[in-house]
Order: structure tokens, then C-alpha cells, then sequence
């Protein structure tokens, strides 16, 4: 339910916030709430990825990319996420998510959520997604195209291609184990 608070606040508050080019970032300012911890009293793990979340919906209607999602009939899927936790959030602290676009390939966007607190990077969450339709995949050019981009993606850091080369391998190895493994009875 927090969520859907912080999303509905970000969007009252979206026609006071200018667009932004693809390439930009985007900042959202946050306070932590009670429902944001966990049994130590700071922020789970998790709620970093669902904050992120939030971010990247900014991104998104401030980039434009809404548009051309819009225009393929295309829905936003996250592939995979990835996180670095350095520093805690504790109740009530006010902090910031910055978003903003790495790069691309032929399949995948890749995003990235800087945390920051008192202009100290605290945590990272970067994603890698794609926007599919009814006619499948929708090509990460095409939205640099949209979005007055270059074509070619900036280049992505050595750390990023090698995360997204060892998604890659997980994901082939869940497909080859999927249905070879003897399916367990609910008991």
C-alpha cells in the first residue's frame, strides 16, 4: 500500500516537474516510512528495488518513454536487478533516488537508482527491462530513436556488459532445468 501513496504523490506532483532527455537524470526526494523496515529498523532489502520502482516511473513520464510505449501498446517487464547496499536508511530520514539510463543493447535497457542521503551515495539498484507488446519485444533503439537519441548506446561499463552476460547464463540454464527436473508432489 505504500507504494501505491508514493506513486499517486508522484504524479499529483508531475505537471510541476519539467521533461527531461533520455539521457538525463531524474531525481525524486523520499522519507523513509514504518512499513519500509525490517525487524533491524532500517531499510530492507527489498524495498530498495520496490523504491526503485518509483524512480524509474518518474523516468519514464518525464523521458517520454510512456509515449512510445504507448504508441506499441508495449508494457514495461523488468528482466533483472541487481543491488549494492553500502549505508543504511532509518525511520524518517529523507533521502533522494537518482535515475537515470546507462545504456542499451538489442534487447535490454539498462537503468540505474543511485540512493543518496546528505549527497553520499548510500546504495545502487540497476535494472535491466524492456517494454513488450502485442507484437513482442519493442527494440531498445527504437526508443532512443523516439526519444531524439543516437542509435548506438553510450558504452556501457565493462561491469554492466559482464552482469547482463551472466544473466543471460542463468536465465538459459533455469530454460535447460525448467522441465528436466522431476517435478515435486505438494504434499
Amino acid at each position: 500500500m505504500n507504494l501505491w501513496f508514493r506513486l499517486l504523490l508522484m504524479l499529483l506532483r508531475r505537471p510541476w516537474r519539467s521533461p527531461v532527455s533520455g539521457l538525463s537524470t531524474t531525481v525524486i526526494r523520499l522519507r523513509v516510512w514504518p512499513l519500509d523496515l525490517d525487524f533491524n529498523r532500517h531499510v530492507t532489502n527489498g524495498r530498495y528495488f520496490t523504491l526503485a520502482d518509483v524512480g524509474r516511473m518518474d523516468y519514464v513520464l518525464r523521458s517520454g518513454a510512456f509515449r512510445v510505449a504507448l504508441k506499441h501498446r508495449a508494457l514495461p517487464i523488468v528482466g533483472d536487478v541487481w543491488g549494492k547496499f553500502r549505508r543504511e536508511l532509518k525511520l524518517f530520514e529523507r533521502f533522494e533516488i537518482h535515475t537515470r539510463m546507462l545504456g542499451w543493447d538489442h534487447k535490454w535497457s539498462f537503468v540505474e537508482h543511485r540512493f543518496v542521503k546528505d549527497q553520499r551515495v548510500i546504495a545502487v539498484v540497476v535494472m535491466r527491462g524492456l517494454f513488450r507488446g502485442a507484437k513482442g519485444t519493442v527494440a531498445p533503439v527504437e526508443f532512443a530513436r523516439s526519444l531524439g537519441l543516437e542509435e548506438n548506446s553510450p558504452p556501457l561499463p565493462q561491469w554492466l556488459s559482464e552482469w547482463s552476460a551472466s544473466c543471460d547464463g542463468l536465465s538459459s540454464t533455469l530454460r535447460e532445468t525448467e522441465y528436466s527436473e522431476p517435478q515435486r508432489k505438494a504434499g
